[in-house]
């Protein structure tokens, strides 16, 4: 009968190895199989923020599962333009002035978020101006995003159908994987 010891080579060593030794003193050296890779790895995680407390959930998740698979972040804050019907009268022109000012303030908010997440080394602050759902989806495709990460703030019945669901129209028409958390829903995180 042959008793056979298995003990991993040094973790220093560039291969893990197997090594088999019998009672004869015989040794067996082979490489192990390559541990399987998940088939799920988002590299580069997109979320879009309104700074609302539902989008600071999304920012955790997208946060712990960066931790997990050691991926990218961007944080992304859109603001839409002002545009009001002639019927409200006169209104002074908004301007760019205005606009540098908003960007900036958004920026600000933005890092200050960054800078308390796990992921924090490894995350990227975005500001945009447009419509949020296009932008969202404009910048998935430009920045080469595996995985977005949105929240809903739950808003049903007239309420979704006089004001849209920007998470709905980004679901629709994102090119990727997309994670809706729900601000109401049991966590999972831990």
């Amino acid at each position: 009968m042959k008793n056979t010891h298995t003990q991993a080579s040094p973790p220093d060593t560039a291969t893990t190895q197997l090594l088999v030794t019998t009672l004869t003193g015989h040794r067996a050296v082979s490489p192990l199989p390559p541990e399987p890779v998940s088939r799920v790895h988002p590299r580069h995680i997109l979320v879009p923020t309104d700074f609302s407390a539902a989008s600071k959930k999304a920012i955790e998740y997208a946060d712990a599962l960066a931790s997990t698979f050691q991926s990218r972040v961007t944080l992304l804050h859109v603001l839409e333009p002002m545009v009001l019907p002639p019927e409200y009268g006169y209104m002074p022109p908004y301007s760019p002035e205005d606009e540098a000012l908003q960007v900036d303030a958004a920026r600000k908010q933005l890092l200050e978020r960054a800078s308390s997440l796990e992921s924090a080394r490894q995350t990227e602050v975005l500001v945009r101006v447009g419509r949020p759902w296009h932008e969202v989806v404009v910048a998935v495709s430009e920045l080469g995003v595996d995985l977005l990460v949105v929240t809903t703030h739950g808003r049903t019945g007239l309420r979704h159908l006089l004001m849209g669901s920007v998470a709905e129209k980004i679901v629709r028409h994102a090119s990727c994987p997309v994670l809706v958390v729900r601000p109401e829903e049991r966590d999972f995180l831990g």
